[in-house]
């Protein structure tokens, strides 16, 4: 299986507009960071985590010429504002993209979609196929997916095991139970958002301690704002077995 960060910043991105800080500054194309997401190419089918207001230019970078379905954790902007750009994926593959979600995430991408689900069928709209999953093991496009509740202060986020690997974003407490679902996984994906604590996201300390719960060959860091620092100064701070993501970053688990 292959995985592809597509975008690995937080909501405002990295640079974030209008901020002259000297991460956003950087001409280190590590500290670039476009909205956090993830594809996954597997069992012939590739899989989208998430798809950010940067999914066009991601698709693009990546060379992407085929979209089997796209997994969403949850229905903040910054991890569903690409929807509409599936429209190009429904051109070249004639067909309409399956999109797995929670009920609460549905309810608000067709609040914000609206001229997808109104009925009128306008020409050029996306074209998708809700499939509403709940806390459950089930198949995407015929690749077996494990979700797994993680909470976002009061928010429950749907992270993903897909084989060996597990990603994890927008998360700041797994209960016991749902720690035993990532249990084994090869390589885990989970946020860290700066050093400081957050009232929504697991900062640095509280993501290492979370992996060393997991004990994964291979973690990464993801979700990352420039309040946490330069990404070759952080990684070397960073215990064995522990990196920080960046964009582009490719790996087979």
């Amino acid at each position: 299986m292959e995985v592809v960060f597509l975008g690995t910043g937080t909501s405002g991105g990295v640079p974030m507009v209008g901020c002259e800080s000297p991460v956003c500054l950087s001409e280190n194309p590590k500290d670039k960071r476009l909205r956090s997401s993830v594809l996954i190419r597997t069992q012939g089918k590739t899989l989208a985590i998430d798809c950010s207001p940067d999914f066009r230019q991601q698709m693009l970078r990546e060379n992407v010429k085929r979209l089997d379905a796209i997994l969403f954790t949850h229905a903040h902007k910054d991890h569903t504002a690409g929807l509409d750009d599936v429209r190009g994926f429904n051109y070249v593959m004639k067909k309409a993209i399956p999109l797995y979600m929670n009920q609460e995430t549905f309810d608000s991408i067709r609040k914000h979609y609206d001229y997808i689900f109104n009925g009128n069928d306008y020409p050029g709209i996306p074209q998708v196929d809700i499939k509403i999953i709940d806390n459950a093991p089930f198949m995407a496009e015929g690749i077996p997916v494990t979700p797994i509740e993680v909470m976002h202060y009061r928010l429950k986020v749907f992270a993903y095991r897909i084989e060996d690997f597990t990603y994890i974003t927008d998360a700041n407490f797994i209960s016991k139970q749902e720690m035993e679902k990532i249990k084994g996984s090869r390589v885990v994906v989970i946020n860290a958002l700066r050093k400081e604590p957050h009232v929504s996201h697991y900062n640095l300390k509280q993501a290492i301690e979370v992996i060393q719960e997991l004990k994964p060959q291979q973690a990464y860091l993801t979700h990352i704002s420039h309040q946490l620092g330069f990404h070759d100064e952080v990684n070397k701070e960073l215990p064995n077995g522990i990196e920080l993501a960046y964009d582009g970053l490719k790996f087979n688990v």
